[in-house]
């Protein structure tokens, strides 16, 4: 006859209960939108009656979210800085992927420009987030100039006219002198 197997320890028993809840303190209110009658309910209860609907979005809370996401890059752009800096001007594979970073986030950022803005847009947000969206652009494209500076810093960017050598044509000279023996 095989042997049953052992019951769980009773401390893996407990583990798979509740605890209990704590008794609400009355001298902490309840935080704005909350209160206790509507958390103690059941689901099906709570999503069956109509008297607790969420309150209307605020277009001010919603444009100061707005600015805070167009001034997310601007927040990223002191250490690229930094990393580029002490990543130094030679190619290498470190220097190579700060530099490619530097080019691939403000892109991105821009192609999803008005992806990043459509939580924010209402009707009363409409004309408001226009200059958030300048905004937001202008950032991204101050990244996109730290990426050029590095580039630059590198000497991958043809800015001296050594650096056009290949289409310069040879001057045909007035004179010419033949020395003698």
């Amino acid at each position: 006859m095989a042997a049953l197997p052992p019951l769980p320890p009773s401390w893996a028993l407990d583990l798979s209960t509740q605890p209990p809840r704590p008794a609400k303190s009355s001298s902490i209110p309840d935080p704005p939108g909350f209160s206790a009658a509507s958390s103690s309910k059941s689901k099906s209860t709570q999503s069956s009656t109509t008297s607790a609907k969420p309150n209307p979005r605020d277009p001010q809370m919603l444009v100061k979210k707005a600015y805070e996401v167009a001034l997310a890059p601007a927040k990223q752009l002191p250490m690229t800085f930094i990393m580029m800096y002490m990543s130094g001007s030679t190619l290498q594979i470190f220097t190579i992927m700060t530099v490619f970073m530097a080019f691939k986030n403000p892109l991105v950022g821009l192609l999803s420009t008005f992806s990043a803005f459509e939580r924010f847009e209402t009707e009363e947000t409409r004309g408001k987030l226009v200059l958030v969206r300048a905004l937001y652009v202008l950032m991204q494209l101050v990244g996109l100039g730290l990426g050029v500076w590095k580039v630059n810093q590198m000497g991958l960017l043809p800015t001296t006219r050594s650096d056009w050598l290949a289409w310069e044509t040879a001057r045909t000279p007035l004179e010419r002198a033949i020395p003698a023996f």
